[in-house]
């Protein structure tokens, strides 16, 4: 049996309880704000859910987009069930192609794992059963968009573009590392020039600053300043790099050899300048000062201008995939 409601009247509780790929609380459904969620029982115990959004999604041509997100199941049966379920409530509000898996937008946890390879996880890495590609492709889903992650396992072979800050200089630019000491003010700067750098991304939707610091602020106890870059040209930050040591290997019992560029993002009137690859030459050499050597380019979009940076040193290890369905 499927039950679909609005958060007001579901039990969140019971919604939350099904383990997903991430831990998942009444509190942070009712701040991802769905439409309606889903949920589909057997014999009295929840077999699976999903999270549905159709208001205040991104344009896309053609389209009317409906997400599907917080997507969790204990079976290929229950997987069935709640996915041909959310796509026949998303027909019915009138979408016609359904995305999924995405937690409401990219900001947020979205995409599956479907090439693993034989690198462990990485520190704040998304995961996934391998079983659940296989649930949205038997439910008639294709692949809507790829990503990968990449490794430099010597990041010492990185290009040096010094020469390049020199000529920036002299045309106003300045390179500073995160304000310690004014951590607030630089998260709503980082929210601003995110929110103008990204806006062009597939399926990019604006979040208040307010969501935005609720997302990085958790991580400012586990980042090192110094890989946190920011350019700016007359006081006026244009481009960042956010990058953070992999801290899932001290759990394995290695050496936190390994650093991870999670972000980076350049105001379009200030591209073609080598910003962008000046930040990540930067974090590759603060990364070996630190007893980092090992450099991992974190899941980007297969036509990311990024995935050309140190492409040469670079070996994809990882791949994702977002998934549609026409309805």
């Amino acid at each position: 049996m499927t039950v679909i409601s609005t958060t007001e009247h579901a039990d969140l509780d019971r919604f939350c309880s099904l383990k997903g790929y991430a831990d998942l609380s009444p509190e942070m459904v009712r701040q991802h704000a769905p439409d309606a969620v889903l949920m589909t029982s057997r014999d009295g115990q929840l077999q699976g859910r999903s999270s549905l959004w159709w208001r205040h999604l991104p344009e896309y041509t053609g389209e009317r987009l409906g997400f599907i997100g917080h997507y969790a199941v204990r079976d290929s049966v229950s997987a069935a069930e709640i996915l041909a379920g959310s796509c026949r409530a998303l027909a019915v509000q009138g979408c016609t192609l359904a995305v999924g898996p995405i937690d409401g937008n990219t900001w947020r946890r979205y995409r599956l794992i479907t090439q693993r390879g034989l690198e462990p996880p990485f520190f704040l890495e998304p995961d996934n059963p391998d079983d659940w590609p296989g649930h949205f492709e038997s439910a008639g889903f294709h692949a809507f968009a790829r990503y990968y992650s990449s490794i430099n396992e010597d990041n010492a072979r990185c290009k040096d573009r010094s020469n390049v800050m020199n000529d920036l200089e002299k045309a106003g630019y300045a390179l500073r590392p995160l304000a310690t000491r004014d951590v607030e003010t630089d998260l709503s700067r980082l929210w601003q020039l995110s929110s103008a750098a990204f806006k062009d991304n597939l399926l990019y939707t604006p979040i208040t600053e307010s969501e935005f610091h609720r997302i990085y602020a958790p991580l400012l106890t586990r980042i090192k300043p110094e890989l946190v870059l920011i350019m700016e040209q007359d006081a006026t930050p244009v481009a960042f790099c956010l990058a953070l040591p992999d801290l899932l290997r001290a759990g394995r019992g290695h050496p936190v050899d390994t650093v991870i560029v999670k972000s980076i993002a350049v105001r379009e009137s200030h591209r073609g300048k080598g910003l962008a690859a000046l930040l990540l030459s930067r974090i590759n050499r603060t990364a070996r000062a630190l007893g980092m050597h090992r450099t991992i380019h974190a899941l980007m979009h297969e036509d990311n201008p990024s995935r050309r940076l140190d492409s040469d040193v670079m070996r994809d290890f990882r791949r994702y995939t977002l998934y549609a369905r026409s309805l």
